[in-house]
Formats: structure tokens, sequence, C-alpha cells
């Protein structure tokens, strides 16, 4: 049966800090167990199952159990990183604390791996990844690995449920649509910070300098949906927050939001939230 991520029971079983300097053990390779990687300059390459990728600051290496990789690492520019060494489904006999490397040429055959159950949501994580957009996520791998050598008590439970929960943030990220078009960008993060101050689509296309047509594609095609339904979810979650936050009357919320009366508010409201303003803001369950 396909497993969730959500399912796994990590656990590390080893965190270093590593300088990566181009000696004969980086070459060909694998490991008995999961592994990160997380080089905090480059340049410098890193092959997995014969594909190069460029390493550059901020490049995410992940490793399966058995999976043949080598790193290509100039002795004249060594490369520093954090490395990772886990189980990601046995908890109560890992293997990762005593984990072990098969180098080329001989033949990458262990007498045991890492457990691997099916799980096409681990499946679809790349081996290689840019944390550079996600600093939250670089930040995360170096937290860990403080966590690891400095705690002492509770130990295992503080680093491994901490890569629980980072590894379901990594999923996030590598599933959720970036814009990455820098009018599209610069516009949201405009829309972001005022979204109580509805305009036009054309107005919005004028602001990216495109004609109405095409700012509509690109802006689907960045985003996901149209430039309308966007701009309605911003203020749909920003009259929540104003529901909590604040003692404003819901008339006067309305207002702020560019409503001309309070019944076309509450009638979206409802329909975006599931519950009107006024339950929204006495239930704690629906508050954000």
């Amino acid at each position: 049966m396909n497993k969730a991520l959500s399912e796994i029971t990590p656990f590390v079983g080893d965190s270093m800090s590593y300088l990566y300097d181009g000696s004969s053990n980086e070459h060909l390779r694998a490991g008995s167990v999961y592994a990160l990687h997380l080089f905090n300059e480059g340049p410098g390459e890193m092959e997995v199952e014969g594909v190069k990728y460029p390493i550059e600051r901020g490049t995410l290496i992940f490793l399966r159990p058995g999976q043949p990789h080598a790193f290509h690492i100039r002795p004249s520019h060594p490369l520093p990183s954090y490395n990772l060494y886990f189980d990601l489904w046995d908890d109560a006999n890992p293997l990762s604390p005593s984990r072990s490397f098969i180098h080329a040429p001989e033949p990458f055959i262990f007498d045991r791996l890492s457990i691997e159950l099916p799980c096409d949501e681990l499946d679809r994580l790349p081996s290689v990844f840019s944390l550079r957009a996600h600093p939250h996520l670089y930040d995360g791998i170096a937290m860990i690995a403080r966590i690891y050598s400095e705690s002492k008590f509770y130990h295992s439970e503080t680093v491994n449920s901490f890569l629980y929960g980072w590894m379901l943030s990594w999923h996030n990220a590598v599933n959720v649509q970036h814009p990455s078009d820098y009018r599209i960008v610069r516009l949201l993060e405009y829309l972001n910070s005022r979204p109580e101050h509805g305009q036009s689509v054309e107005a919005w296309s004028r602001f990216c300098g495109l004609k109405r047509t095409y700012f509509h594609e690109l802006f689907l095609r960045e985003t996901g949906m149209t430039p309308k339904a966007y701009h309605h979810q911003l203020v749909m979650k920003r009259a929540a927050h104003m529901l909590v936050e604040t003692d404003l009357s819901i008339t006067a919320i309305a207002e702020k939001l560019g409503y001309p009366s309070i019944h076309p508010f509450s009638r979206h409201f409802s329909s975006f939230h599931g519950t009107t303003p006024s339950q929204y803001r006495l239930n704690p369950l629906h508050r954000i």
C-alpha cells in the first residue's frame, strides 16, 4: 500500500559539517542510508546516477539508500556542507547510526539498506534542489545540525521531530507553484501589501507593462489563478484577519475592503470561508 509522506518516522543517525576537497573517497560511491547534503557555497558539481548537476550556494542534495553518486570538487576550491544521515521508515531499528559506503569499482551490493516503503510523494522529491529561494528550509538544516550536536535532553525526539517537519515543509516548497516572471512577482508584492485597494485588470496589466490579453494569460500561467480570483482570495483572507484581530464592525470591515454594503461582502465571505462573518468571529475553530 502506498504511504503518505506524513507517515514517515525519521531517525537521524548522524549529523556533521564536512569540507569536500576532491579527495578520492568523494568519487563514485553509494551509501546505505538516506542523506541530505546542503552546500553553503559553490561552484562545484554533483553526480547522481550518472547525471551531473551544478553545485551553487544553497544547493541541496537528497540521496536515497544505495543511490550511486559522486562529488566533483576542485581541490583548489573546497566546499563546506551540512550532512545529515537518517532513516525515514524505521526509528525502532535504524541503520543510519552505523551507515556504510561502497566505493566504485566495487559493486554496490549492501548487506543491509535503510528501509524504503512505497511513497509517491517521497519519490517525487528531487535529488537536487536549490534552497536559495527558501531561507526557512536552509536555516532548518542548520538548526537540525546544531540541535544534533548541542542537545542533551530528549536528543533523538527533538532532532527527529524537526526532520519530520522539515521534510513536509520541503515537500510543500517543491510542489507549491512559485511565480518566476519578474513582472508578475512585482504585481503580487503590490497586491499582497494592499489587497483592499481594488483595481481593474486593465490597471494591473498597465502596472506590468503588458497588454491585457497577454497579462491575463501570463498571470494564470504563473499563479494558476486568474487575476480577479487571486485578488478575491487576498481580500477574503484579509477580511478573516480583520474579524479576528480588530474590533471593527462587520459593516466597517466591508467598507474598508471596498464593498458598497455589507450584503455582497457577507455573501462573498460565506461562499469563500463556508461560514458567515459573524459566525467566523465567534467560533475560534474557524480562525486562521
